[in-house]
């Protein structure tokens, strides 16, 4: 790890782990489970502190509902071992893609590769 990583790593959240929440981790994480994207859940002896430890970058709409419920204590068991009744019509979960190229970009969108041409409106012009 070069120097810019390790200066990176000890003072910004956003690209995995600090030092701090390694130690942390290390000294009083219990692992309780992983989700499908690799994010790895934690709690403290007796579960009163709940976190993750995100593969990648650290952005909470990646985390599913199951384990979004388990994080913030609105149920006791952690998905593993008690997993949620899925309904037939439920779609996968998807993290935000807003501000990615994967966003939603509706038919008139100049992001899209072949936007169409609208002819529901008019565009103004000054006289």
């Amino acid at each position: 790890m070069g120097l810019g990583q390790t200066l990176l790593r000890a003072v910004t959240w956003w690209n995995g782990q600090t030092w701090g929440t390694q130690l942390f981790t290390w000294r009083k994480g219990q692992k309780v489970g992983e989700d499908n994207a690799g994010n790895v859940f934690y709690q403290t002896d007796g579960g009163k502190r709940r976190w993750v430890i995100y593969n990648g970058e650290a952005e909470a709409s990646r985390v599913s509902p199951e384990w979004h419920g388990w994080l913030h204590h609105t149920w006791d068991k952690p998905p593993t071992e008690a997993p949620l009744k899925r309904k037939p019509w439920e779609k996968p979960h998807l993290e935000n893609l807003t501000g990615t190229p994967a966003a939603y970009a509706p038919a008139g969108s100049i992001r899209r590769p072949d936007p169409v041409d609208r002819s529901d409106y008019e565009a103004w012009t000054p006289e």
